[in-house]
This record gives structure tokens, sequence and C-alpha cells, in this order.
């Protein structure tokens, strides 16, 4: 599988233009030949302009157009970051999943919402995981701050997803948290990680930390951007997946009978 990773600089809260940047950098990346794309998160806007109702996309169709127009012109499968996503008077960040007809697979809801910043008096938190078959690949997605809670991780391991996809817009002030988290998620897991950061400012001005990765199950950073927009690229070998979990079997040696929340 080859995945190629959009970390683009967002135009904040200018959908149209961000929408277009989308055109644009899809065009070069499929250059490649990539198998499967990946946006940031909160892509057509930023992470983001308040009221979000009034500038989040209603129900996701001018999104969800968008990414099965790509889908379809190029025949390619799409992890389409995330987007405000307003259904009734409810927002919230949502991934869609395209494959290479241009047909939804899948919407994922960021499942939890980053207190320090007030996400959840904006948007309303989604309630489930999801996996999705890209190629007959099982994969799963986590948005951001998610992936600080590894027992989400986990969940999506044990239905044996072999490439897990982590849209984010994370702070440059947290990248050492960013680079961190993702490798352990990795490494514990034993599946490969795509995590495609924005680049560019969040809506304090702050910059974005950029450094998307493509991380295999060893943890071996296979490639990594810096702050600036840029397109990875990057081959999985999903074989050495199999080959890692059989000589390491963790999954084996769990012991959830520890797990298991104490009255204690």
């Amino acid at each position: 599988m080859k995945v190629a990773v959009l970390q683009m600089q967002v135009a904040f809260g200018e959908p149209e233009k961000n929408i277009a940047a989308l055109y644009r950098l899809a065009a070069r990346a499929m250059n490649e030949r990539p198998d499967v794309l990946l946006l940031p998160e909160l892509w057509r806007l930023g992470f983001y302009p308040r009221p979000v109702l009034a500038y989040a996309d209603a129900d996701g169709r001018e999104t969800r157009q968008a990414l099965a127009n790509i889908a379809q012109k190029y025949q390619v499968n799409i992890v389409g970051g995330t987007i405000a996503n307003a259904i009734g008077n409810k927002v919230f960040n949502t991934s869609y999943i395209f494959d290479r007809t241009g047909h939804m697979l899948a919407a994922y809801h960021k499942t939890h919402l980053f207190s320090p910043s007030g996400e959840a008096q904006d948007f309303t938190a989604g309630d489930g995981l999801v996996t999705f078959m890209l190629d007959g690949i099982k994969c799963g997605i986590l948005v951001c701050y998610d992936i600080r809670f590894p027992e989400a991780a986990r969940q999506l391991a044990l239905k044996d997803i072999a490439v897990l996809f982590v849209p984010a817009a994370w702070p440059m002030k947290r990248l050492i948290h960013w680079q961190t988290l993702i490798r352990a998620r990795a490494i514990e897991n034993q599946f490969f990680v795509v995590a495609c950061n924005e680049a560019g400012l969040d809506d304090h001005e702050e910059p974005l930390g950029g450094h998307s990765a493509i991380i295999d199950p060893w943890g071996e950073i296979l490639v990594e951007a810096n702050e600036q927009e840029e397109i990875l690229q990057s081959n999985l070998r999903l074989p050495i997946r199999l080959q890692i979990k059989e000589s390491m079997d963790v999954f084996g040696d769990r012991r959830p009978d520890l797990y298991k929340k104490s009255s204690h």
C-alpha cells in the first residue's frame, strides 16, 4: 500500500481557498500514483474559526462532493482528514473515507475533544470507533487528541487493523508529544501509523507543528515532514507487520484479566 500524506498549509477560515489547495496538492501527489491520500484535521477551515456552526459544512455536503470527485478522477482511496460538520444544531469533527470509485466507506466523528481549548463547547463528541477496508487492508482512524488515549488505539488493534491513520492540527509548542505518541502507538500496537498534521497557524496565531510522519510497526520513521506544506510518500511493506507480530507476540502475552476496572 502506497500512501501520500498531504501536509496542507491551511488558510484560516477560507474554505474555498483550502478546497482549491486540496485539488492542487492531490494532483501533485498523484504523480507518484499512491493508493491512499491522507488529509489533516479541519483542513477546510483551520483550527478553528468561531462560531464554528456558522462556518461548518452542512452535513458535510461540500466536502463529500470534493473528496468523491478526487477519488473518482484519480481512482484513489481518500482518508479525508476532518471537517467541521454541521448536523442539525450540532457540529462534529468528522472524517470521511472514500474508496477509489468515489463511494463513501465510513465516517468517523472525533471521540475525544480537547478540553484545554474548549473544543467540547463547540463540537459534539462521537461515540464510536470505526474500521474500514482499503484495497482489502483493514484500517482505522483516530484524530489528533485521540492519540493521547492508548485505550482507543488498542481497541482498534484488537480489531486487527494493519494501518492507523491520524489526521491532526497539533501545535508546535507540544511537538515532542506528537512525535512521541504517534511512534508509541505504532510500537505498542504493532501496526503502521500514517499521521498528517497541518502546517500554518491556529486561531490564536500559534504555529502548528507539521512533522507529519509515516511509521512502521517497529517504530521506524519511514519519512517525516518539516513545518512547511509538504507531501510525504511511502510504500507500506505490510508483510513485515506479520513478521513482527510473530517475533514478539505481545497480543498473545497480554493479561486482560489484570486490565479490568478495579473496584479498589
